[in-house]
């Protein structure tokens, strides 16, 4: 369990280096975009303060997913983290919709106009920054399984990708390609709403107890290479955060002593945690023909 907190707490602090990323980049970018004329600009730095919102958003639930167990939460607080993430997708979504409406109205009212190159140069050395935030971040998420950070380092990726494009479209307007702006803010207008869309995917199928079914699978093959496990009658997923719970039924000999089946499930409990890291598994032992006098009758 410790070893699950102290994942939490890695994830944490990536949140923690995005958060400061993205005060500093709004400021910074809303400053120039309003001082060099670029409504582009001026828009990604607003971007970025909803990216603070969300980045506080994942702190919070990432801080309310460490806290142990209560009367009230028998299996500890871990659902905050995918709670978080939601939150987050729903914002990159009203992000996604606000960008791409706004780039279509500004292409149809042909708003044209052309910034000075300093605002492009500060949006590409935004997009670098957000890179290797999203690097770090993305690396970590993986390491230390964390649906919260992930959120966070898909949101990275897309604000680079629309810190870039914002970028090359402030250097195309000095070439006499000013339209080029809305339609590079539409088509980054749609990656964030793709990527808010996989956030939101992924947080509502753990909130709702979903679990991959090659997973179970895979748990399935394993309990049944245990001696003495005869038949896996039932076996049920949930995830609590990155920690994942286990329901399973299993048929063994109707001979075989209580004492026995209690080593079975100690076996089962052992194997599935060191080899798939596997938090808890409940394990009800039943014998063979008990399932055979059910059918019977």
């Amino acid at each position: 369990m410790q070893e699950q907190y102290d994942r939490i707490k890695k994830a944490e602090k990536g949140a923690m280096i995005s958060l400061g990323l993205y005060l500093f980049l709004a400021t910074v970018k809303t400053f120039i975009g309003i001082k060099w004329s670029s409504s582009a600009l001026r828009a990604d730095g607003l971007n970025n303060l909803t990216d603070v919102a969300s980045s506080i958003a994942i702190l919070i639930g990432l801080k309310a997913a460490r806290k142990p167990p209560d009367e009230e939460h028998r299996y500890g607080h871990w659902k905050a983290e995918p709670i978080a993430s939601l939150l987050t997708s729903v914002i990159m979504l009203l992000v996604g919709l606000q960008v791409t409406y706004s780039s279509v109205i500004s292409l149809l009212n042909k708003e044209l106009e052309s910034p000075n190159r300093i605002a492009g140069w500060a949006a590409l050395a935004s997009a670098v920054l957000l890179f290797v935030v999203y690097r770090y971040n993305a690396s970590l998420a993986k390491q230390i399984d964390s649906s919260g950070l992930k959120a966070v380092s898909k949101d990275n990726l897309s604000d680079a990708l629309t810190s870039s494009v914002t970028g090359f479209a402030i250097f195309a307007s000095q070439i006499q390609l000013p339209w080029l702006d809305g339609v590079m803010a539409f088509l980054v207008g749609l990656i964030i709403l793709k990527t808010g869309y996989e956030v939101f995917r992924d947080s509502a199928f753990s909130l709702s107890d979903g679990f991959d079914i090659e997973q179970i699978a895979l748990y399935k093959s394993k309990i049944l290479s245990i001696p003495g496990v005869e038949e896996v009658r039932s076996i049920k997923g949930r995830m609590y955060g990155a920690n994942a719970y286990l329901d399973v039924t299993i048929l063994v000999h109707g001979d075989m002593t209580v004492q026995e089946g209690h080593e079975i499930t100690r076996v089962i409990e052992k194997q599935l945690f060191e080899e798939y890291d596997v938090m808890d598994i409940d394990v009800h032992v039943e014998p063979v023909e008990n399932r055979q006098t059910q059918k019977k009758h």
